[in-house]
C-alpha cells in the first residue's frame, strides 16, 4: 500500500474528509485513449495476481445508456499489462447492468476502458477510467463506489452478508437517506458513512442513485447500530459535510437537504410518476474544426423535468467509435488525427437515464497537424502556495521584434515617437526572464489574454476577435503559447490566463458573428478604409499587401447594404461629424441599439446604472461588444475556446468583468464546464486546484457595494440557493429580484477563513460556487496597509473562503481608492503593503514592475491619446537587460547587466525574503486566521492543519506594530525573521513593534516534521 494511501485512510477514521482527501468522478471526453485500440493493437498478457493477497475490484457498467451487443472490459492492473484487445467479457449483473469481477494481485487499482469488442469505445474521452478496490460502478462518464444491483457485493465491502463482523450487516436495521440536489447542481453524489461505533467508508463513499427530480437515495444496512455519521459529495472535491460537523442520521428514512436532517420523514418521491418521457433530440448540431481540434456544438434539448446532460459518440480516424458525456451543449475535441473526417451524433438524458434518440450526424475534417505539443497538463498544487505576479505580455519584455505591431494609432498615440510599439513584450520575452520571476520568489505568473484582439489599441488583449486563436503579435517561431507554459512548468511555475467571457471586440468574435459597417471610400473617408482584398485574413501580425499595413479593416465595411442587414438606416448621414471633421453616417460604427448586433448573439443596450441590473446585460464601452451569454449559442462559444486553453494545460483563469455576466450563468454553465474540462485533462481531484478568480469590481470601501449584492465581489463565491426558471434569461432576472430582495443581511456566511479558537476548522466548500476573487475591498484600502487589513477581515466572514482571495494594491486598471496612478505611497509604506499581503490570509499579487516602485504616479491608462511610455503600463524591458538565472524561488544564482541592478533594489530584495520565509511556513500559505485575544494594529494567529499529509503549522504574525498574543498554545515558538527563541508557559506572547514594513512571525515548534523553521533567509532593508 501506497504510503499517502495509508495517511489518508488512517485520517478518515476521524470524520468526514477535507476538501483534500479527493477521489472520485472523473469527468469524461478529450484526447486519445491509452487502452483504446489505437494504442494496445497487439495481444498483451494479464499480470497474474499474487495469490497472497485477496485483492480485488468488482466492475460495473451501465448499459441503459449504450446500444452495444456484448460489453468488455479491457483493463491493466496498477503496475501491470494491458489486457489483450478487445478485453474481457462482461456479465449481465441485473437491469441495465453487466459485471466483473478482476483479481488485482499486489496492485491497489486498476485503470480500464469498455468496449463492444468491434470498434466501439467508452475510454472516459480519451483518459481511460482510473478504478480503485472494492466495488465501482460506472455510468455515462461517472465513477462511484456502489453495487447498483444491490447484492452483488464484494468481500469486506459495506453491506457484505459474508463477513460477520461488519457492522453493516443488511440482517439489522436500516436508514434509508434521501439527500436534495436542489441548489446543488450535483452530477453525482456519494454518500461518504461510518454506522455508530464502525469506522467510516473509504472516500468518497458510496454512490447514491437517482429517486427523483432533485433526490437520490441510498438505503444503508445498520446492523445492530442505531444511525450513522454522514457526509455528501460530488466525486469532484466538493463536500456537504455540515460545515465540518458531519450530519447525524438514524435508522428509518431521513431526508437531508439545506443542511436539514428530517428523520422519520415522509418520502419525498412519493405519489411522484416514474419520469418515462426522453428529452427531445438535440438539433442544431455543428462542427468546426481548428487544426487537430474539432469544436462541436447544438442546441439544448428540453424535458418534462430537466435535462442532466448529453453523449456524443465519435467516429472516425484510428481510435473507432468513443463515447464522450458532457453536461454542457458544446465539446472541444483535441488530439485528433490530422486530415481526417470525423462523424459525431449527440443524445440527451434526463435524471431517470432516460435518453433521447439520436441527433442529425455532422461531419467534419480536421487540418494539418499543428507543430509542437497540443496537450499539457497543469501543475495541479493549491493555488495558495503560489504567489503571483501579474504580467502585461506586450509590455513586458521583447524577445522578437520581428512581431511588433503599431497598429493604427501608433503615430496619433505619440508611441512612434518613443519607438514604443503598443505590441513590444512577447512570449519569447517572457519565457527568457522566467528566472527573473522566479528570483523574485513568485511560482505564478498572470498573463493578460492571449486570444487573437481586434481594435484600434488592443496590446491589453480585452478586445477578442477570434477566441481561438493565440495572438500572433505575441508568439515567435519556437516561443508559442504552448512553449510558454511548458517553459513555465518546467520551472515549478504556474501560468494563469486572463480570459474574457463578457465581451468580444467592437468587431463582433470570428466564428460567432462580425457585423459589417457602413463605409464609403470618398475624398473624407479613403484614408480610413482599406480596399478589400478577399484573399487576405486579418491576424494583427501579416502585412496587407496592397495597404502595406497589418491592422487592415477591408473586411469589415461595404458602402451597399450586405444582405440580411438589421441596421437601421443604413448609411444615412448623420448631424455628427468625426474629430477630423468629417461626416458620420448611420451605422459607421458599432452600437448596440443601432440594431447592428443580432440579439441572439449580443446585448442591446448601453449601461445606465453600473450598480443595477442593467450592468449585466448591457454594453460598458462601444470597443467592448457586450455578449449575451444568455444564449445557447453564445455560452458554446466561449466554453469551446476556452476548452482549448485548458487542454494547453494552464493553471487557472483569471475572469475579467466577471460582475458583469449573472452568477446563475456562472454556476449553471461556463464554471460546470470549467470544471469538466479540468477534471478531463487532470483528475477530478485536481479541479480545486484549477484557480478561477473574478473581477467582480466595487470601488467603494462597503462590504456590500451599495447595498447591491448582485455585484459585490463576496456573491459570486457562492451558490444559487434558489431554484429559477429553466430559461437563462429569465433566471438571471429572477435571482437578481430574489437575492436583492434578501439583501446583505440575508447572505449566506462562512466560518472557513478563521480559526476555530487556536484550531483549524474543516472549510465547507459545499456552497462553493467555483469561483474566488480579488479582494476589491483591500485593494481599494491598499493606500494605507492598517486600513486594508481592517476592511478586508470585515468582508470574510460573507465569502465562501476567504483564504483564497487574490490581493494586490494596484493593477493595469486602478490603484487604491480608485485611483487612476500607480501606487505612489512611498517605499516605506510599499514594503509595508507587501509584509502584510505575504502573511495575512489570501494569495499575494503584485503588478509588474512594483518590485522597483517602478512609473510610481504616472497615470496608469490614457489610451491613445497619449504616449505608452509616460503611463503605468511603460515597457519594462529596459530594467531586464542583461542575463538572470534563479538558484531557487526568492533565489538568484547570476545575474549581469541591468536585471543584475534591479534585483539589488531595496523591495525587491524586500520581496525575496518575504516569499522565502511565506514558503517555509505553510500556515502563512494555506492557513485560516483569527484576530481574537490578540492586542495590535496588524496582528494575527494563522494555522493550518492537513491530516492527510500530517501537516501542523501555527503561527503569530505582527505587521509593523507591537502586538500581545493571549491563549495561545504554550511551546517553544522561533521567529522566522530575526530567529528570536520564545518559551511560552503561560498562554501569553508579547512582541515589540519591529519597524515599518518590518514583520515578526513567531512560528510554534511541533516537532519532527513540522519543526519551526528557525530564521529563514538573510536580513534585508525591512526585515532584519
Amino acid at each position: 500500500m501506497k504510503p499517502w494511501l495509508t495517511r489518508r485512510r488512517r485520517a478518515l477514521l476521524a470524520g468526514a474528509p477535507t476538501l483534500g482527501l479527493l477521489v472520485g468522478l472523473l469527468a469524461a471526453g478529450g484526447a486519445p485513449a491509452t487502452g483504446a485500440p489505437a494504442r494496445a493493437t497487439s495481444p498483451v498478457a494479464v499480470t497474474a495476481p499474487d495469490a497472497a493477497t485477496d485483492n480485488r475490484t468488482t466492475v460495473f457498467y451501465y448499459t441503459g445508456a449504450t446500444d452495444w451487443r456484448s460489453h468488455r472490459l479491457h483493463y491493466a492492473p496498477d503496475g501491470g499489462d494491458w489486457t489483450q484487445v478487445p478485453g474481457v467479457a462482461m456479465a449481465d449483473a441485473c437491469a441495465d447492468w453487466v459485471r466483473l469481477t478482476v483479481e488485482l494481485g499486489a496492485a491497489e487499482g486498476l485503470k480500464a476502458a469498455f468496449t463492444d469488442g468491434e470498434d466501439r469505445w467508452d475510454n472516459n474521452g480519451g483518459r481511460d477510467y482510473e478504478l480503485g478496490v472494492g466495488t465501482v460502478a460506472v455510468r455515462e462518464g461517472g465513477v462511484t463506489h456502489t453495487d447498483p444491483c444491490g447484492d452483488h457485493n464484494s468481500p469486506g465491502d459495506p453491506g457484505d452478508p459474508d463477513d460477520p463482523t461488519d457492522p453493516d450487516d443488511p440482517d439489522g436495521g436500516t436508514a434509508v437517506v434521501y439527500f436534495s440536489t436542489a441548489t446543488l447542481g450535483w452530477r453525482t453524489v456519494n454518500l461518504h458513512y461510518a454506522p455508530d461505533g464502525a469506522t467510516w467508508t473509504t472516500p468518497p463513499g458510496v454512490g447514491m442513485a437517482p429517486a427523483c427530480e432533485g433526490w437520490v437515495t441510498r438505503t444503508v444496512d445498520l446492523g445492530d447500530a442505531a444511525g450513522l455519521t454522514a457526509a455528501f459529495n460530488n466525486g469532484t472535491g466538493i463536500w456537504d459535510n455540515n460545515n465540518g460537523r458531519d450530519y447525524r442520521i438514524t435508522a428509518g428514512l431521513s431526508t437531508v437537504a439545506d443542511r436539514t436532517v428530517t428523520a422519520d420523514a415522509a418520502d419525498p418521491c412519493a405519489g411522484r410518476q416514474p419520469d418515462t418521457e426522453p428529452p427531445t433530440v438535440p438539433a442544431g448540431l455543428t462542427a468546426s474544426a481548428h487544426g487537430t481540434g474539432v469544436v462541436v456544438s447544438w442546441e439544448p434539448s428540453t424535458d418534462d423535468r430537466a435535462v442532466t446532460g448529453y453523449q456524443l459518440t465519435r467516429t472516425g480516424g484510428g481510435q473507432g467509435s468513443v463515447v464522450l458525456h458532457t453536461g454542457s451543449t458544446v465539446w472541444s475535441d483535441t488530439g485528433l488525427d490530422p486530415e481526417t473526417e470525423y462523424r459525431y451524433t449527440v443524445r440527451a438524458r434526463d435524471a431517470a437515464g432516460n435518453h433521447s434518440a439520436d441527433s442529425a450526424p455532422v461531419s467534419v475534417t480536421t487540418g494539418a497537424a499543428e507543430p509542437g505539443p497540443e496537450q499539457g497538463r497543469m501543475l495541479g498544487t493549491d493555488p495558495r502556495e503560489d504567489p503571483i505576479y501579474f504580467v502585461m505580455t506586450a509590455r513586458f519584455y521583447d524577445g522578437d521584434p520581428s512581431n511588433n505591431r503599431g497598429g493604427s494609432q501608433h503615430e496619433r498615440s505619440g508611441n512612434a515617437d518613443h519607438d514604443d510599439p503598443m505590441f513590444r513584450g512577447d512570449f519569447k520575452g517572457l519565457i527568457e526572464k522566467l528566472d527573473y520571476i522566479k528570483s523574485l520568489g513568485f511560482s505564478a505568473v498572470w498573463i493578460t489574454p492571449v486570444v487573437l484582439n481586434r481594435s484600434d489599441y488592443d496590446f491589453h488583449g480585452y478586445h477578442g476577435y477570434d477566441f481561438y486563436r493565440v495572438d500572433p503579435r505575441l508568439e515567435s517561431a519556437g516561443a508559442g503559447y504552448q512553449d510558454l507554459i511548458d517553459a513555465a512548468h518546467a520551472k515549478g511555475m504556474k501560468i494563469y490566463q486572463d480570459v474574457v467571457y463578457n465581451h468580444s471586440s467592437r468587431w463582433g468574435a470570428k466564428g460567432l458573428y462580425e457585423p459589417t459597417v457602413y463605409g464609403i471610400r470618398d475624398e473624407d473617408w479613403s484614408w480610413f478604409y482599406d480596399e478589400p482584398n478577399s484573399d487576405f485574413e486579418y491576424d494583427g501580425l501579416t502585412v496587407e499587401p496592397k495597404s502595406g499595413k497589418s491592422y487592415y479593416n477591408g473586411d469589415l465595411w461595404s458602402t451597399a447594404e450586405p444582405a440580411g442587414n438589421t441596421c437601421v438606416d443604413w448609411g444615412r448621414p448623420t448631424q455628427h461629424t468625426s474629430p477630423e471633421g468629417y461626416r458620420i453616417y448611420n451605422c459607421q460604427w458599432p452600437s448596440p441599439t443601432s440594431g447592428m448586433f443580432p440579439e441572439e448573439y449580443y446585448h442591446q443596450c448601453w449601461i445606465g446604472n453600473w450598480e443595477g441590473e442593467d450592468s449585466r446585460s448591457c454594453w460598458l464601452h462601444d470597443d467592448l461588444a457586450d455578449l449575451n451569454t444568455e444564449s445557447a449559442a453564445v455560452r458554446n462559444y466561449l466554453i469551446g475556446a476556452y476548452d482549448k486553453y485548458i487542454d494547453m494545460g494552464v493553471d487557472g483563469f483569471r475572469v475579467d468583468t466577471a460582475v458583469h455576466i449573472p452568477r446563475v450563468i456562472w454556476t449553471r454553465h461556463f464554471l460546470p464546464a470549467v470544471q469538466e474540462r479540468v477534471a478531463l485533462n487532470a483528475g477530478a481531484e485536481q479541479v480545486r486546484n484549477f484557480l478561477v478568480f473574478g473581477e467582480v469590481a466595487a470601488f467603494v470601501n462597503d462590504k456590500w457595494n451599495r447595498g447591491s449584492v448582485n455585484h459585490s465581489a463576496q456573491f459570486f463565491t457562492w451558490k444559487p440557493r434558489a431554484e429559477y426558471s429553466a430559461d437563462d434569461a429569465a433566471a438571471a432576472l429572477e435571482e437578481y429580484d430574489h437575492e436583492n430582495g434578501l439583501g446583505p443581511a440575508g447572505q449566506p456566511t462562512s466560518a472557513n477563513a478563521f480559526l476555530d479558537g487556536n484550531d483549524y476548522r474543516t472549510p465547507d466548500h459545499s456552497r462553493f460556487s467555483g469561483m474566488h476573487t480579488i479582494d476589491m475591498r483591500m485593494h481599494m484600502n491598499f493606500g494605507d496597509a492598517g486600513n486594508a487589513f481592517h476592511n478586508g477581515k470585515d468582508s470574510d466572514d460573507s465569502v465562501n473562503d476567504a483564504t483564497y482571495n487574490v490581493v494586490y494594491v494596484d493593477s493595469h486598471d486602478f490603484g487604491p481608492n480608485k485611483s487612476h496612478e500607480r501606487y505612489t505611497g512611498g517605499r516605506d509604506a510599499w514594503a509595508e503593503n507587501m509584509s502584510l499581503m505575504w502573511t495575512f490570509r489570501g494569495i499575494p499579487t503584485l503588478y509588474y514592475g512594483s518590485e522597483i516602485e517602478f512609473r510610481k504616479g504616472a497615470r496608469i491608462d490614457c489610451g491613445p491619446t497619449c504616449p505608452l511610455e509616460t503611463t503605468g503600463r511603460a515597457y519594462y524591458g529596459d530594467h531586464l537587460e542583461g542575463s538572470v538565472s534563479a538558484a531557487d524561488f526568492g533565489v538568484v544564482g547570476s545575474a549581469s547587466g541591468a536585471v543584475a541592478q534591479t534585483l539589488e533594489q531595496p523591495l525587491v530584495r524586500h520581496l525575496q525574503r518575504l516569499n522565502q520565509i511565506r514558503r517555509a511556513v505553510p500556515a502563512l500559505q494555506k492557513g485560516q486566521y483569527s484576530t481574537e485575544d490578540i492586542s495590535g494594529g496588524m496582528a494575527f494567529k494563522r494555522r493550518y492543519t492537513d491530516a492527510a499529509t500530517g501537516v501542523d503549522s501555527f503561527a503569530l504574525v505582527t505587521v509593523s506594530g507591537a502586538a500581545t498574543f493571549r491563549s495561545v498554545p504554550n511551546g517553544r515558538y522561533v521567529d522566522a525573521v530575526s530567529g528570536d527563541v520564545r518559551n511560552v508557559t503561560d498562554g501569553s506572547l508579547s512582541v515589540t513593534a519591529p519597524g515599518k514594513g518590518n514583520a515578526r512571525v513567531y512560528v510554534l515548534d511541533l516537532g519532527g516534521d513540522n519543526d519551526a523553521p528557525g530564521r529563514v533567509g538573510e536580513s534585508g532593508p525591512y526585515l532584519r
